[in-house]
């Protein structure tokens, strides 16, 4: 159950603008977010990943540069387990750069991963035969009949020209509702609105789809 944010835009921006706003969400949100944290962002055309076990509070993150497109995860391990750096997101491939937020129960899948998360990336993947669009939409429909109960299941998934998303929640709304803020040259999608800003909307429950 945790916080997720994807930034792009047509200029380059300074990635911590948008992280300590992101801190504070995860700070100051209902549900502890301080098992580490983990971003991904291109520079000079390629990705560069960092995690770190820190909350992302407590980590300087004034130190990282600009970048056209950024993608953050921070962390509330489910019951508290499997809390280390390996298990922080994003997970990522030579293509896709994914996250993830949501509890399901009794998952009746097979696929490689250390945590649920991961297996849900790896499982999503094998689909992939025409593009993440529609890979994401089967992915995602075979994992909820697999499951004996969705909570909540938040996808974004990166590519250096797009990004994917999918929101399902079945209860706590307040709390699993995703949203996005677009402009001319930029768009947002996070798990929270950033502090004190207006003109933003709501990503529609039980909803999958593309920005490019």
């Amino acid at each position: 159950m945790c916080r997720l944010l994807f930034v792009q835009n047509k200029n380059n921006f300074l990635i911590s603008e948008h992280l300590l706003k992101f801190a504070s969400i995860a700070k100051n949100s209902k549900e502890y977010q301080g098992h580490g944290w983990g971003c991904s962002y291109l520079l000079d055309g390629n990705w560069v990943h960092y995690k770190n076990i820190k909350p992302i509070w407590e980590d300087d993150i004034k130190e990282f540069g600009k970048t056209k497109r950024l993608i953050v995860h921070a962390r509330s391990a489910f019951e508290d387990r499997d809390i280390v750096v390996e298990n922080n997101m994003p997970f990522y491939d030579n293509k896709y750069i994914f996250i993830f937020n949501g509890e399901l129960r009794r998952v009746k899948i097979k696929a490689d991963g250390r945590i649920g998360a991961e297996k849900i990336f790896n499982f999503i993947k094998r689909f992939d035969k025409d593009g993440m669009e529609n890979a994401l939409s089967k992915g995602v429909d075979i994992i909820k009949k697999k499951s004996a109960y969705v909570r909540a299941m938040n996808i974004i998934i990166a590519e250096i020209d797009k990004v994917h998303y999918s929101s399902l929640f079945n209860e706590d709304a307040e709390y699993f509702q995703m949203y996005f803020k677009q402009s001319k040259n930029e768009l947002i999608i996070c798990s929270e609105i950033y502090p004190n800003e207006t003109g933003w909307n709501k990503i529609e429950n039980k909803s999958n789809g593309v920005f490019k």
